[in-house]
């Protein structure tokens, strides 16, 4: 497989190399990118990095997965990182960047069993949640991230290495206006 490399160094040059993937390869993402690729402008939304193990990444390039969810026990990304508006990158764990989505709405949600319940019911389907432990496993955690996506399009395959176990990762913020990382 010819990959291409995500170059930290330039980490500016290589965002845009990805989106420039996307826009290649959908309509949408060209109409959306053209002229931010063309003109070197500003970043105009935030910019995630989440890892996927599988079926769920590929659940999201086919377009059956409609709502991406992260749960935790604290306060990290994306819960209050991540606003309507947002590209994610899509990385399998272990593996290279393999596609781009958009965020079009965001629930920011403080869990109890209520709450949970009423995910479970709202949510099962478009979160194309197969196995009943999935709920089970989310029962110890204290916040919720529900974030619906459009647009899932695969790129070529972009490597990026990562150093530690975080699953999701914010680029860039629109309130910030730096793009940095700290995974190299």
């Amino acid at each position: 497989m010819n990959m291409l490399e995500f170059d930290s160094n330039s980490l500016t040059s290589s965002i845009r190399q990805i989106l420039g993937l996307a826009a290649e390869k959908h309509e949408y993402w060209n109409t959306c990118l053209k002229n931010m690729l063309k003109y070197s402008v500003d970043f105009t939304f935030g910019l995630h990095l989440a890892i996927f193990i599988e079926p769920y990444l590929k659940f999201i390039l086919e377009g059956k997965k409609t709502v991406e969810s992260r749960f935790s026990k604290n306060k990290v990304a994306p819960y209050q990182k991540i606003r309507s508006g947002d590209i994610i990158l899509l990385k399998r764990s272990g593996g290279p960047i393999l596609g781009i989505c958009k965020v079009v709405k965001v629930w920011f949600i403080r869990l109890n069993p209520r709450k949970l319940t009423e995910i479970k019911q709202n949510f099962t389907d478009s979160l194309c949640i197969q196995d009943s432990s999935f709920w089970k496993n989310k029962k110890e955690a204290t916040y919720a991230t529900l974030m619906k996506i459009i647009h899932p399009v695969n790129i070529e395959p972009v490597k990026f290495i990562k150093h530690d176990r975080r699953g999701w990762v914010v680029l860039y913020s629109k309130k910030n206006k730096n793009l940095e990382i700290d995974v190299f």
